[in-house]
């Protein structure tokens, strides 16, 4: 399948994460559209590597350069052997294996209007300015988008001109808001009340449409309206006093109109820019570096092409002048800070792969909004800096920076090779090797990270590569799926950089409390650092707990689609990962889930729940009861509805057992009917759809919906899907071969007999979130004993073992995505509700977290920035940043790190960097005493994990027994358990009063017994 022609199906498998980013319409139009991009260092290949992992119609390369040693520090596809080689030439090979569905080209010609007729969007990188102007008079009186990229060692700078008049569809990517109506005001305001108090979440300008409203029909259908938003709940749509009167019900839908955005063209808008600010710390900034960056250019023409030395004071004088001459000529001139022109010069021969990794995710999504009307383009000017990277006390001068011939020349022109060999020297862990993690590595080999004889880099990742990776993961190709990602992507690396051979170590371990025998103390107190790259909290939160535990900085980052963070966790500065938390996920009600529901997530979570009850847990509890004594004793201590668990192992066993697929076809036909509607008929018995509440209002009005049962029809696709993938994936549970010909399964499913449908008496609903849900009488012991008697005694069913199915979110040919699907869209057909397709089927049932490699991209490179004030010796809480990126919007924030909170006991103050250090393997007694004498305070409890060493309450005999064993020889003995031999020392967890009998928090201690 391939996403390059215009029509033809997007290959769902490899684009999976990212199609829930852009959606399938943006994808078809980027499949529509040839980029051309102009210059193949570090920045121009980065923008290379996104664009084409998104999947353009084909990306075509210009720069016919050779290729020199110093473009090594920054560009990825470049190796010593390509030195002296067309960078276009020497990259377009290896940009090609990033995505089989995208052509590369060479441009072998020179850029001339012609030319560009071939493309929708143009990026220019390492472009003189003279050459931007010309490009961009045709591309704009063409009406085609026009990128200028370019970085000069810490400082960078974007420009788009996406024409005169550029449509944008969707400005920011959210899913559109819908809400439930509880009323609407007939006046000249029209004052909508949301539902039970929901939030609307709308926003002043935004435009809903109606329907389902009871009363004032004249709103269901109508054209989209302007909201103005009075409250968190209510919000005004204009007059309606001319509609009937409101009766109840409603449902609210935000529209996302197009809006037009008109550009200046380049030569406008280097006499009246528009600025994007990308840190409001550095609000004046932009202005600072537009003349900046004009004065550079200018240099650079008046030296045939030279730029300034690395920290050459007569050439950074020189660049200051025709600065001021530009400035001087601004319509409206600015007071320059000729410090900051001058760090331009110092460092502009300089080109770093965290500044590539940065400015080229923030072009790459420029890209592909030119291409897809996707989110809001940058208008028109961003410029970014990083000068606090700089080391700390270091005098830089022209000697230190000078190059020296190396791979790294292009980051030592602006840090200097004494920094270089610190680089070098480092001992990072970086914890995951999926997409952040390939991205690290990619810019840590450029970086010369670890590569010294004293550095060092250990990667873990106990994941293989799947397909859904390679969109994303770039280090990885279609012949490594199945492969382990550490090692491939050490080994990928090592192709880029020949020199983190060796030094750059991959393991396969999951970090966790299994693995302290691995990653142990001298594993950790080796260390310089970690950098995270996981995709899951409660590793995060570990990790954070061994970075505090061994005072070692840690590097946080995540991305979900558009949206990238990262945070900087430093001892005896910053608070750490897990100081601060995210709200917990909203739950569905069970009332809601299983009889009320009113969005298709409501139907979705259903149908997942479904899918475990169907084809997992019955399966395990059959083999459990087969292969375990005492188990039918176990499920009674367990809780849980030992009835239901009971009746399944029964039905699994006996009543639904199958010798021959047609009766797997028989099992789901009875599962529609039970489903669709026999459940909705006991529903509507128990609440007709007239039904009213002890109040006199309807019983279905606001949230709940009356539902409507289905009678199965064979030549309805969603009936028959839901047959097909169920009768599947039932008999793979029992080993017995399916059926994919559909039209055999409709033949087989028409010959199923179904018994009538008759209402049961006495079946209790659950209608509130708090009411029991009982199905019937309660069921009382006998029956239970009755259900267990009539079990076939596992010993009369030697070997046989059932296949519990695991869910499995990316095998299309699975049936698992397949059967929720089908089983969610009836449910909805039941309750009136929308469908979903497939795809959104997939990202909600599989909590897929989107993703996108303009994105990552962007965040590693912010990571990286951030690495080099960590190795520059940074010591202060305002050197460092935590980044905050939405690049739909696009929005760039930035904030120093919250402070570490800090507590205090008997005048001392501490924080959850400070423990309590005790060397040697000393008594309890002597722990006491030493608590008591040296910091005053009186150990009431001592405990170490979930073992309770001492307390107060404690018999004395016990306690003077204790407080004369050594502390590990204790732990040992409470526990039960020797003390592993890697574990060096122990953390034990103190209640204590302190010097005036209060009781206080103080810090853990730490025993070091070996």
């Amino acid at each position: 399948m391939s996403a390059q022609v215009p029509g033809q199906t997007i290959d769902e498998g490899l684009y999976s994460r990212q199609l829930y980013v852009l959606g399938r319409e943006a994808m078809q139009k980027m499949s529509a559209s040839n980029v051309l991009i102009v210059g193949l260092r570090g920045l121009g290949v980065e923008i290379a590597k996104n664009v084409i992992l998104a999947g353009v119609k084909s990306v075509t390369l210009y720069d016919p350069e050779p290729a020199q040693i110093a473009d090594l520090a920054s560009q990825f596809y470049l190796t010593e052997s390509d030195i002296g080689r067309s960078r276009a030439e020497a990259s377009a090979a290896r940009l090609a294996e990033l995505n089989q569905y995208v052509p590369v080209h060479v441009l072998n010609e020179n850029i001339t209007p012609k030319v560009l007729e071939n493309y929708k969007v143009v990026v220019l990188t390492g472009t003189p300015l003279d050459k931007q102007l010309a490009v961009n008079t045709f591309t704009h009186a063409t009406g085609r988008a026009f990128i200028v990229a370019d970085i000069w060692g810490l400082f960078g700078h974007v420009f788009c001109d996406f024409g005169p008049e550029f449509t944008v569809h969707d400005s920011n990517g959210e899913e559109p808001i819908s809400g439930m109506v509880a009323a609407i005001s007939r006046d000249a305001e029209g004052v909508v009340t949301c539902l039970d108090e929901a939030r609307h979440g709308l926003e002043d300008g935004d435009y809903v449409t109606f329907s389902e409203v009871q009363g004032m029909t004249e709103l269901n259908g109508c054209e989209p309206r302007q909201i103005k938003v009075l409250g968190p709940y209510t919000f005004s749509v204009g007059d309606t006093t001319a509609l009937s009167e409101y009766v109840r019900g409603g449902l609210f839908q935000q529209v996302k109109l197009p809006k037009m955005c008109h550009f200046k063209s380049l030569a406008e808008s280097l006499q009246a820019p528009d600025f994007l600010i990308s840190d409001f710390a550095k609000f004046d900034r932009p202005q600072q570096l537009h003349v900046a960056f004009q004065g550079l250019d200018a240099f650079i023409k008046a030296n045939n092409g030279i730029l300034p030395k690395p920290h050459n004071e007569e050439d950074a004088q020189a660049m200051l002048k025709l600065a001021q001459q530009v400035n001087a000529q601004s319509k409206e001139p600015i007071e320059l800070a000729e410090d900051l022109v001058k760090q331009l010069a110092y460092g502009a021969q300089g080109h770093l792969a965290p500044m590539a990794a940065f400015l080229g995710g923030v072009v790459g999504q420029e890209v592909l909004k030119a291409c897809s009307g996707k989110f809001g383009p940058i208008m028109q000017h961003l410029y970014f800096d990083s000068l606090e990277s700089l080391p700390k006390g270091v005098e830089l001068t022209e000697e230190t920076c000078r190059p020296i011939g190396s791979r790294y020349d292009g980051q030592i022109a602006v840090f200097g090779k004494a920094f270089q060999d610190k680089i070098a020297n480092t001992r990072q862990f970086l914890v995951g090797a999926g997409a952040i993690g390939c991205e690290m590595l990619k810019n840590w080999a450029m970086m010369g990270l670890g590569t010294g004889d004293r550095g060092y880099v250990h990667i873990t990742d106990m994941d293989t590569i799947e397909k859904s990776n390679l969109n994303r993961q770039f280090l990885f190709r279609p012949t490594n799926v199945g492969q382990l990602k550490s090692d491939t992507a050490v080994n990928a690396v090592a192709v880029m950089n020949p020199q983190t051979r060796g030094k750059f170590i991959a393991h396969q371990d999951r970090v966790g409390v299994e693995t302290e025998n691995v990653y142990d103390d001298s594993f950790f107190e080796g260390l310089d650092g970690v950098t995270n790259a996981l995709d899951n909290v409660d590793a995060r939160k570990y990790m954070d707990r061994r970075c505090v535990f061994f005072r070692k900085p840690l590097l946080e980052s995540g991305t979900l689609g558009t949206k990238g963070n990262t945070q900087v966790v430093l001892p005896f500065l910053t608070e750490s990962y897990s100081s601060s938390q995210d709200p917990p996920e909203k739950t569905i009600p069970i009332c809601t889930l299983h009889n009320f529901p009113n969005n298709i997530s409501h139907t979705i979570q259903w149908a997942r729940d479904r899918f475990e009850g169907l084809f997992k847990q019955p399966a395990e509890n059959v083999n459990l009861y087969l292969t375990q004594p005492g188990f039918l004793e176990s499920l009674a201590k367990q809780g849980g509805n030992q009835k239901e668990a009971l009746e399944s192992i029964r039905d699994f066993l006996v009543t639904d057992k199958p010798q021959y697929f047609e009766q797997c076809v028989q099992w789901a036909r009875l599962k529609f009917e039970k489903y669709y509607n026999n459940d909705i008929r006991q529903l509507l018995f128990n609440f007709p759809p007239d039904a009213v509440t002890s109040s006199g209002q309807p019983f279905w009005s606001g949230p709940k919906r009356a539902p409507t049962p289905l009678d199965f029809d064979p030549t309805n696709a969603i009936h028959m899907e839901f047959i097909f993938s169920a009768a599947n994936l039932f008999a793979a549970i029992y080993g017995l071969k399916g059926e994919r010909d559909l039209d055999a399964v409709r033949a087989m499913v028409q010959r199923c007999q179904v018994p009538a449908f008759v209402p049961k008496q006495g079946v209790k609903i659950q209608v509130q979130e708090n009411d029991p849900e009982l199905s019937g009488p309660p069921t009382d012991s006998s029956s239970l004993e009755a259900i267990a008697q009539s079990l076939p005694a596992p010993s009369t069913m030697p070997g046989l073992r059932l296949h519990p199915i695991e869910f499995e979110k990316d095998d299309d040919t699975n049936f698992h995505i397949d059967f929720i699907t089908a089983a969610s869209n009836l449910r909805a057909t039941n309750y009136n509700i929308p469908h979903a397709d497939r795809l959104k089927t997939k990202f909600i049932a599989g909590k897929i977290i989107p993703a996108i490699a303009t994105t990552t991209a962007l965040v590693t490179g912010l990571v990286c920035l951030e690495l080099y004030k960590l190795i520059g010796g940074h010591d202060k809480l305002d050197d460092y940043k935590n980044g905050f990126i939405n690049l739909a919007l696009p929005f760039f924030g930035f904030s120093e790190p919250i402070q570490m909170p800090t507590l205090e006991y008997n005048g001392t103050q501490f924080s959850l960097w400070d423990r309590f250090d005790i060397q040697g393997d000393i008594t309890l007694q002597e722990l006491i005493d030493h608590f008591e004498q040296k910091h005053q305070l009186e150990i009431t409890m001592l405990s170490c994990g979930v073992s309770m060493l001492f307390s107060f309450f404690m018999p004395k005999k016990k306690a003077d027994e204790r407080k004369a064993m050594k502390i590990s020889k204790l732990v040992e003995t409470v526990s039960k358990k020797p003390i592993p031999d890697h574990v060096k020392s122990l953390v034990l967890e103190m209640c204590v009063n302190d010097a005036e009998g209060e009781d206080v928090e103080v810090p853990y201690v730490r025993v070091v017994i070996r």
